[in-house]
């Protein structure tokens, strides 16, 4: 197996052939999980099914999964390219279980394919496992029977894994491979474990407990497994080398970088991190990430600047590089990820302007901060040093605490954090009034709002952008930033949405997707769909006035709603966040406590009364400061000048607002909230709809309402009362019925102990109970354990075509036998598997017909296996 891609198709292969489905890489920005930038696990978009709020058509799922580590928990950043095996971006081959099979079959599955399919030496291999998983350890000592001198008993911190403080969690066990004595490290749990001797390969995660909030594990239903092994490190291992990037996932792109800089010392810690970081960037861009000033795209920013600073370490210096490299990169990994060669020239593009914009900067910054360094009297650069080159030059602050790594110096991060408090305070003054200036689009030119009076407009085109850089003309599919002489489409702000439409002449159309505002200016955000538009060409701009009549409609019932707010609540009310848009409105607002049903009543029937009164919507302009002593109040989120736009509706809402809306209160014509919720400490949220919208969720409520009184067999007015009747009776009847089971399992349990059988002082018993829940059965395990002393147990119920089983050994017996091998004897003559604690184990199977025989071998397999 001499290539990683042959690596990666020889894993998924093996375990199709083990009845696992293969499924693709899910996306590196995960659907599923807001608290993660980006995908840093295998298991990440299986995250949902491990918790039980989806299910899949398989139980069995294998993958190489891309992922990126460059923050939070895993923040592998400062490694990278002075370690042989730390990366930002890194494939992860995983198989995984979903309540199907468990830690014997896991274990099996991995040392078969390390020790046969490509052929590891069993001598070079070590395994670590959790110091009180005696199951685990049972496995790998008595079943593989690896050596005990290359086994080890690891505490949690390295063997215990949780998806957090509460929910799942369980033991793992890890194997290392043993690179040799001509390497550095010691042993895992070894103080010389860093080393890089003894490279962890694969981790086998056993999710077998639910951590509930008090910290109390309890037995998942149906235990699961989550591996992951990453590909480069046993990409090294199986070519021979004992660093990641000597493996042919790195080689091409290092030789490339090499050549363009003209070094000879392939090996040098920059030329690994540039190739490290064109694959962590070009997949970010490939699955649209830009770069930008926050979250995702700032992360992106960073790691960019970082491989641009260490090729002008390697002597880089003139014409930008870093884009040069997708093409190698596409070469090593195109075949398996179509994807990115799909997406190479955007991600080239993009790479090339940002390095061009870091470039113009860089050598300035650099200056500065080697000036700061010959005026060191200690070891440590100042925060104010730290922070000009972050707030002037664009430096992150981890760039800089690179650089001073290298030279054996410090950074002064609290200095440098007060400086960017200081910052942020200064932001958040000015954002209640002053316009805030996005820099990344440099518009040179002013454009005017016409938007207050007309959705159709002529206007010239002043400015064009295609990827962030100015252009002369836009040609046809061309997506980009058009800056027009007057324009009335609105601008993204005060949580209203900005304007879509049209921009068109005799030759062209432009379609706006989004309108942002850049300080006082509005640009467009779009696609030109026909012909090709140049700087000084006449358009006519027409926004969508379907959309904006009820873009409008929301804008004015926030307001009328901000204000009923406040007479119902109590003037505490703040204003927390909007959204304004075309189907909905949305206002987050300070409030310690839910909104009851009925001041929820009381604030809609005060808007829609001042709907019915019609008042005016006037707005005028005034200094900032008179409309402040005026009482109007200002939006979050807005930014204001000197000059204000103050917004009335009658007498009963004045605030301030750059938005559109109604020319009378009486035109927005109903108001309905549909929720109230909770969305942080002292923070709520109304959603609310308005006009045709709100007609239409009477109307869809309404015909819930006609179908629910349909079902229950009454009126729409006494459906309530009827289905509090049928509650409660269901209600009432659960009560009874688990009482009768707890009855029947408890009389259940009587009986059947008299049909135990002994075996070696061991009392065994297998018994089919007809009707029987999966609690059921477990009460009724419970009830013969307390009553026999020292037994095995087997009880088993059918469904239809499910079979399930349960097992269960006293705990003065577990060294004997093992639930999970006696619940698998059976489970595996009814077409199914199972395991858990060797106490007590859970199967499942879809044979019945099967069932009677397996349950009648079960004396006989106790009498083979009793220890």
């Amino acid at each position: 197996m001499e290539t990683s891609a042959e690596l990666r198709s020889a894993f998924l292969n093996y375990f199709k052939q083990n009845d696992h489905e293969i499924v693709p890489s899910g996306p590196l920005m995960p659907a599923n999980d807001p608290t993660l930038l980006f995908t840093n696990a295998g298991m990440v978009q299986f995250k949902d099914v491990f918790l039980g709020k989806e299910s899949l058509n398989y139980t069995r799922a294998t993958s190489s999964q891309r992922c990126v580590r460059v923050g939070g928990k895993h923040n592998d950043l400062d490694n990278v390219g002075y370690t042989a095996r730390h990366h930002t971006f890194f494939e992860m081959l995983g198989n995984f279980s979903f309540g199907d099979y468990f830690k014997r079959e896991a274990i099996h599955y991995a040392w078969e394919f390390l020790t046969k399919v490509v052929q590891l030496p069993e001598e070079r291999l070590w395994v670590t496992v959790y110091e009180e998983d005696e199951e685990a350890a049972d496995i790998w000592l008595k079943d593989i029977n690896v050596n005990s001198q290359r086994f080890l008993r690891i505490g949690a911190k390295d063997n215990f894994w949780a998806m957090g403080d509460t929910g799942p969690c369980g033991p793992c066990t890890e194997i290392f491979y043993d690179h040799g004595e001509k390497v550095q490290g010691g042993p895992p749990g070894t103080p010389e474990q860093e080393g890089d001797r003894y490279v962890e390969v694969w981790n086998l995660v056993f999710m077998q407990y639910e951590r509930d909030k008090q910290g109390t594990l309890n037995d998942l239903p149906k235990p699961s497994v989550d591996t992951g092994m990453g590909l480069e490190r046993l990409a090294a291992i199986l070519q021979g080398v004992t660093n990641n990037y000597d493996t042919d996932l790195f080689v091409k792109i290092i030789k490339t970088t090499a050549d363009i800089a003209k070094v000879t010392n392939t090996s040098a810690a920059s030329l690994r991190v540039i190739a490290d970081h064109i694959r962590s960037c070009s997949f970010l861009i490939a699955e649209g990430v830009v770069p930008s000033n926050e979250g995702r795209g700032y992360v992106l920013r960073r790691i960019i600047r970082r491989a641009v600073r260490h090729g002008n370490k390697l002597g880089i210096h003139q014409e930008p590089f870093f884009h040069k490299l997708v093409q190698p990169l596409i070469e090593s990994m195109g075949q398996a990820y179509p994807d990115l060669m799909d997406a190479s020239e955007r991600v080239q593009k993009t790479l090339e302007n940002e390095e061009h914009r870091f470039s113009e900067t860089l050598n300035q910054g650099m200056r500065i901060l080697q000036e700061d360094i010959d005026k060191l009297s200690g070891n440590t650069i100042s925060g104010e040093t730290v922070f000009k080159l972050y707030d002037t030059y664009g430096f992150p602050v981890d760039l800089t605490a690179d650089i001073a790594r290298e030279r054996q110096l410090n950074i002064d991060e609290p200095g440098f954090n007060k400086y960017m408090e200081a910052q942020r305070e200064r932001g958040r003054q000015a954002s209640r009034f002053d316009i805030a200036y996005d820099a990344s689009l440099a518009v040179q030119t002013r454009s005017e709002f016409t938007g207050y009076e007309h959705m159709q407009d002529q206007a010239v085109v002043q400015e064009l952008f295609v990827n962030n850089k100015s252009v002369k003309t836009i040609a046809e599919g061309e997506s980009g930033v058009i800056v027009l002489s007057q324009t009335p489409f609105y601008g993204e702000s005060g949580g209203q949405v900005g304007d879509q439409g049209v921009l068109k002449n005799d030759v062209a159309m432009f379609e706006v997707a989004d309108t942002k505002k850049l300080g006082d200016v509005n640009v467009h955000l779009g696609k030109l769909t026909s012909g090709s538009l140049a700087v000084n060409d006449r358009v006519v701009a027409q926004v969508d006035e379907k959309q904006r009549r009820a873009i409008v409609l929301n804008h004015s019932a926030t307001h009328l709603m901000h204000a009923a707010l406040r007479q119902v609540l109590g003037e505490h009310v703040q204003q927390k966040g909007s959204l304004v848009a075309p189907d909905r409105l949305r206002f987050d607002f300070s409030n310690d406590v839910p909104v009851s049903e009925q001041e929820l009543e009381r604030i809609e029937t005060i808007v829609n009364n001042q709907i019915r009164e019609n008042s005016a919507a006037t707005a005028k302009t005034m200094s900032k400061d008179k409309a402040l002593a005026a009482g109007a109040m200002a939006l979050f989120g807005e930014k204001y000048g000197d000059e204000v736009r103050v917004l009335s509706i009658g007498e009963f809402s004045v605030e301030l607002c750059g938005g559109v809306h109604v020319q009378r209160a009486g035109d927005i014509g109903f108001f309905k909230i549909v929720s109230e919720s909770g969305i942080a400490s002292g923070v709520r949220r109304i959603e609310a709809v308005t006009g045709d919208a709100a007609l239409q969720w009477i109307t869809e409520t309404e015909n819930q309402l006609s179908n629910i009184a349909s079902l229950v067999k009454a009126s729409k007015s006494a459906a309530k009362d009827k289905v509090a009747q049928l509650l409660e009776r269901n209600r009432v009847l659960e009560k009874e019925c688990n009482q009768l089971k707890s009855k029947l399992a408890s009389q259940a349990g009587s009986d059947l102990s008299k049909d135990a059988i002994e075996i070696d002082g061991l009392k065994v018993i297998a018994h089919k109970i007809d009707g029987a829940d999966p609690k059921s059965l477990r009460d009724t395990l419970d009830q013969l354990k307390n009553k026999l002393g020292s037994a095995a147990i087997v009880l088993a119920t059918s469904n239809g075509s499910k079979v399930s089983l349960i097992a269960g050994v006293t705990k003065d017996q577990t060294k004997r036998i093992k639930a999970g091998d006696l619940v698998n004897a059976v489970a595996i003559q009814v077409g199914g598997k199972g395991g858990g604690r060797p106490d007590m184990a859970q199967a499942g199977g879809n044979n019945p017909a099967a069932l009677d025989a397996a349950l009648q071998s079960v004396p006989d397999w106790v009498r083979a296996n009793l220890r």
